[in-house]
């Protein structure tokens, strides 16, 4: 009976912590925990609890409103890593918890934002349009993340949020556009933990399934993004493009020489990517097939297999 009573309570607690409730939820459930010592649902939701007390905590020692979202955000992989290794699932823990985290982290930006203001920082708006997205809000996400790309065209994380929301909206075309956009201009940049659509997330774990991690592993989605047929919507490149484009090539292919293995292993993917742009082009331009040929061979020297998926 007391077990049931406080599982009844919980749904309170959730109420509580997505609208930023920190301290009240975290006195909810120490009274729980009084009436139910061993109650799993309730040591997990008052450890993820206390875990974001003392992270605004710290929040509130920034010396600016950005900065302390900044920080909350930055703590959402931690606290997943840090909550995985308890063991025992509970979503509807993990659920009030992101909502929580990232209210508290929405108030902070917004603290900064201004409807009016037209030359605002496309950061800023990025990271409120993220918050909205992890909160579910995509409409509005979207409005936001538009208004950073207006601001910043050419961001990698900006793009790839943006393409994120639109596929969680079932955009699925402008999303895997604005994807492979993302992972041209720098896969470095992206963050792939507050990507949650299953366009991106199911390729994440392909690329993983074959060895791939960290650093590396963002190097090659874009690649086998392609090969399996996801970042599958192509655009034509401006002349100004094209001609970035070749002079990058050129100096990953002169980096790849003159650079140690373990260097060159990252390097190898992002040519490879770069190759495929490249071999669209000579595509959509009706270029001699001379020069796909020599394109392709390339691709057969630094990774054969990926030559023979791209050819098959």
């Amino acid at each position: 009976m007391i077990h049931d009573a406080v599982l009844g309570s919980m749904q309170q607690v959730y109420d509580l912590l997505k609208q930023g409730e920190l301290e009240q939820a975290n006195r909810d459930l120490a009274g729980l925990l009084e009436r139910d010592l061993e109650n799993p649902e309730v040591i997990y939701a008052l450890t993820g609890v206390n875990f974001w007390s003392d992270k605004l905590k710290k929040a509130q020692l920034a010396s600016n409103a950005f900065e302390r979202g900044e920080y909350m955000v930055s703590q959402w992989k931690p606290f997943t890593v840090y909550m995985g290794r308890l063991g025992g699932e509970h979503d509807d823990v993990m659920y009030a918890l992101k909502h929580c985290a990232f209210i508290l982290a929405l108030r902070f930006y917004q603290a900064l934002y201004r409807e009016d203001d037209t030359a605002g920082d496309p950061e800023l708006y990025r990271k409120i349009g993220l918050c909205h997205k992890e909160l579910g809000d995509y409409d509005r996400a979207l409005q936001l993340l538009e208004l950073a790309k207006d601001r910043d065209r050419e961001s990698p994380s900006i793009l790839a949020e943006l393409a994120d929301c639109y596929a969680l909206c079932g955009e699925v075309r402008l999303s895997k556009v604005l994807f492979r956009e993302a992972f041209f201009l720098g896969a470095s940049s992206i963050e792939l933990h507050f990507l949650e659509s299953g366009i991106i997330n199911r390729l994440v774990e392909q690329v993983r399934a074959l060895g791939y991690t960290g650093s590396e592993q963002l190097e090659w989605i874009p690649v086998y993004g392609l090969l399996y047929g996801v970042f599958n919507v192509k655009r034509e490149l401006r002349a100004l493009e094209f001609g970035k484009l070749k002079q990058a090539i050129y100096a990953l292919e002169n980096e790849i020489r003159e650079s140690p293995p373990e260097t060159a292993s990252m390097l190898v993917p992002r040519l490879i990517n770069r190759y495929f742009w490249l071999i669209d082009h000579y595509v959509n331009v009706h270029d001699d097939q001379a020069r796909i040929n020599e394109v392709l061979l390339k691709i057969k020297l630094l990774d054969a297999e990926v030559y023979n998926r791209y050819t098959m």
